[in-house]
């Protein structure tokens, strides 16, 4: 499975709720920069699947409309997952031949670093908006190739 983590974009910072922050002007830009990017390199996953938090729903949300992807919200992605919580849940999909994840940090970074067989997740900085891609062929921990990791401001 080839798997894009997609960190949510930039957000506003006040809130009446951390679930509730919105994408910042610079994060929307961002949001579009990336969808983009990916329609003009042909990096089309089979399926997305989105953090229900509304900054990564937001930025999940450009990509899938432009792309025309199906997109999937997932309560798992949502701030705090683990990658044994990842690896189980995404063994739901794995008839697809890629798959997007939106969602967060630091959540994104010890993903990366469990499936790469990364001592830690201290080499791992998964920044907002960057796209980062690895080929998992077995679905485990330890089986995966880092294949890039573009931040935004390079798109």
């Amino acid at each position: 499975m080839l798997l894009y983590l997609l960190r949510h974009a930039d957000a506003n910072t006040v809130a009446e709720t951390d679930d509730a922050r919105f994408l910042s002007d610079k994060g929307l830009a961002q949001a579009k920069k990336v969808a983009r990017f990916c329609e003009a390199h042909d990096l089309r996953p089979s399926i997305l699947i989105t953090s229900p938090v509304r900054r990564a729903h937001d930025t999940a949300f450009s990509v899938s409309n432009l792309l025309r992807v199906e997109l999937i919200v997932a309560r798992w992605l949502a701030c705090g997952m683990t990658p044994e919580t990842a690896l189980d849940q995404l063994r739901d999909y794995a008839q697809f031949p890629s798959v997007m994840l939106v969602g967060h940090e630091p959540d994104f970074s010890l993903l990366a670093s469990h499936l790469l067989g990364l001592p830690d997740h201290a080499h791992m900085n998964i920044r907002k908006g960057s796209l980062t891609l690895l080929d998992v062929e077995p679905l485990r921990a330890g089986a995966a190739t880092l294949e890039y990791s573009i931040p935004c401001k390079l798109m």
